[in-house]
């Protein structure tokens, strides 16, 4: 089955697509300061003026559904990053070796993996302050071992293959083979693992500022906004739904790019 022709595929793409239009627009524009509070507007319906209303603060919804949608995809993407990156070479060498370096660093991942993430997260933001770096970090630790475990069976299975012989036989030493061969043919492999890993993170970025450790106010957070409108959910309902969307659709998108990916790695 082609990408092309994969609905889930389509789907999701033009999802993710409409969502990285809105960051990038609103990198550089926003219909009003997101921060911008004004007494005489507090929840207001939305309206021309506004088209998403105003929060609790005057605040105008739809500016800070585009910033909290741009610092949850950013912070999404480096805790996806740095736990691919460690993953790649914590799964890679452990594959490609094994024996006791193998035993060895696998326990320790298991042992990280045996902790409830969300709790996890909370203790090692404890121990830095909250903030964006903090979470950052944090999430991309208890992303490592889920990596490190899809990199390390797949390495362990293509380095019997036959262009692995073919390369060792030309001359290239082991880190050439494994980081100019193995992993480069693997990536097919991990891209809806990539794809899943970004929405597990959307999620849990929007639970930490949920909880109110990570990004911190007056900076808009998808998280943090629904922790704020709870207690409005009957007076201006449009506050929680604006912000509920919005998440909804960044793991709608990556998550049917997630089911196109592996449907046609399946066929």
């Amino acid at each position: 089955m082609k990408l092309g022709h994969n609905k889930n595929f389509t789907l999701g793409a033009v999802i993710t697509a409409f969502m990285l239009a809105v960051i990038l627009v609103g990198m550089v524009w926003t219909p009003y300061d997101p921060n911008a509070m004004d007494g005489a507007a507090k929840r207001l319906a939305p309206c021309l003026a506004h088209p998403l209303g105003t929060d609790n603060f005057g605040r105008d919804i739809l500016s800070r559904v585009i910033e909290g949608a741009g610092a949850t995809f950013l912070i999404a993407a480096a805790t996806v990053a740095i736990g691919l990156a460690a993953g790649l070479v914590i799964g890679g060498l452990t594959g490609y070796y094994g024996g006791w370096l193998d035993e060895i660093i696998m326990r320790l991942n298991d042992a990280v993996a045996a902790f409830p993430s969300i709790l996890l997260a909370l203790v090692l933001i404890a121990l830095m302050e909250p903030g964006r770096s903090s979470i950052i970090l944090a999430l991309g630790v208890l992303f490592v071992p889920s990596f490190a475990r899809i990199v390390r069976a797949e390495v362990a299975r293509q380095k019997s293959l036959d262009y692995v012989a073919s390369a060792r036989l030309m001359g290239a030493g082991d880190m050439r083979v494994l980081f100019g061969h193995i992993l480069p043919n693997i990536v097919p492999v991990l891209l809806p693992s990539v794809a899943i890993g970004f929405n597990n993170a959307v999620l849990a970025e929007a639970s930490m500022s949920y909880l109110g450790v990570g990004v911190q106010p007056p900076d808009a957070s998808l998280g943090r906004m629904l922790n704020e409108a709870q207690s409005y959910l009957m007076s201006a309902p449009w506050y929680a739904l604006s912000a509920g969307a919005a998440i909804i659709l960044l793991i709608l998108g990556f998550g049917l790019l997630s089911e196109g990916l592996g449907g046609e790695r399946d066929a």
